[in-house]
C-alpha cells in the first residue's frame, strides 16, 4: 500500500516570545500545515479572539497562496458537555470556517461519561458539517483506548454519525503517559478498534514522567526510533491521511526543521 502524502506542520505556542512567531516560522520555511491552538495563559499566547475579521481574511489568503492546510485546536478547558464549553467550541468552528481550516480538535472530557460526551457531540458536528470541517477528539493523559472504543461504538449507533467526520486525534505523548499504556504509545494504537477513525495526529515525546512535549527524535526516539516507526506503520495500515502537527516551540526553533526532515525520511522508508 502506497503511503499518502502527509502534511507536516507546527502550532501556535504560549511560550513564544511573540504569539505570531510560530506562524511566521511556518510560512517562511514552507510548512504545509499549521495548527491554531487556543492556549492563552495569564494573558500571554494566542487565542481566536485575538484575530479580527481582517486578520482572518489575511490568514485565509496566506493559507491559500502558500498551500497551508490549517487546523484549529479548541481550548483544552472547553468541555462540550457544558453550555459554556459548547459555545467556546462553536466559536472555534466559526474561526476555522473563517480561515479555511478543515478540522477542529477538541479534548475528550469524561465528566458525563462516554455516552454523555457522545450526545454532546451532535450539535458540534452539525455546526461543522456545512463547511466540511472535521471534528477530532483528542486522547488526554487520563483517557485510555477502551474509552475511545466505547465512544465510537456508541457513536456508530447514532443516525447523525458519519465515520471520518468525527474521529480521534492521536496524541502520542499523551498515550505514553496514559496509565493503561504507560511508556507504550504504540500499545495504545494497537488497542484501538479498527472502527475508530484516526483523523489527526499530534507528535511529541516524553520520558513517561510528565507531558514535556519534547520534539520528536529528541527524547527516547533520539536513541531508538523503533517505536515511532511502529506507530507510523500502524497509521499507514489504517489508511491515515491527515496532518502531522509538531506540538512544540523549541529553542532554537530550527529544531522543527530537523524534526520535519527526519520525519519525511522515515515516512519514505516505510
Amino acid at each position: 500500500m502506497a503511503w499518502p502524502f502527509l502534511r507536516i506542520g507546527n502550532q501556535t505556542a504560549f511560550s513564544a516570545s511573540d504569539p505570531t512567531d510560530p506562524y511566521r516560522f511556518a510560512v517562511e520555511h514552507g510548512f504545509d500545515a499549521f495548527e491554531w491552538f487556543n492556549d492563552k495563559r495569564h494573558g500571554w499566547g494566542w487565542c481566536q479572539e485575538d484575530a479580527d475579521e481582517y486578520d482572518r481574511r489575511q490568514i485565509r489568503q496566506t493559507g491559500e497562496e502558500k498551500h497551508i492546510a490549517y487546523s484549529v485546536h479548541a481550548r483544552c478547558q472547553a468541555d462540550i458537555t457544558t453550555p459554556e464549553g459548547r459555545e467556546d467550541v462553536l466559536r472555534s468552528i466559526q474561526f476555522a470556517n473563517d480561515i479555511g481550516a478543515k478540522l477542529v480538535n477538541i479534548y475528550f472530557h469524561g465528566t458525563q461519561g462516554v455516552q454523555g460526551f457522545a450526545e454532546a457531540l451532535r450539535p458540534i458536528v452539525e455546526a461543522a458539517a456545512p463547511a466540511q470541517i472535521k471534528i477530532s477528539v483528542e486522547n488526554t493523559v487520563f483517557v485510555g483506548p477502551e474509552e475511545f472504543n466505547d465512544l465510537f461504538a456508541f457513536l456508530r449507533e447514532k443516525e447523525w454519525y458519519v465515520p471520518g467526520q468525527v474521529g480521534l486525534c492521536f496524541d502520542m505523548g499523551h498515550a505514553n503517559l496514559c496509565s493503561a499504556t504507560r511508556n507504550n504509545y504504540v500499545g495504545f494504537l494497537e488497542k484501538l478498534s479498527s472502527d475508530v477513525p484516526i483523523v489527526h495526529l499530534h507528535v511529541h515525546e516524553n520520558w513517561g514522567d510528565g507531558d514535556s512535549h519534547l520534539p520528536l527524535f529528541t527524547g527516547p526516539a533520539g536513541m531508538d526510533d523503533t517505536g515511532v516507526r511502529a506507530m507510523f506503520r500502524i497509521l499507514k495500515e489504517r489508511g491515515y491521511d491527515g496532518l502531522i502537527i509538531m506540538e512544540q516551540w523549541p529553542q532554537p526553533a530550527e529544531q522543527l526543521l530537523h524534526t520535519r526532515q527526519r520525519l519525511k525520511e522515515l515516512l519514505l522508508s516505510l
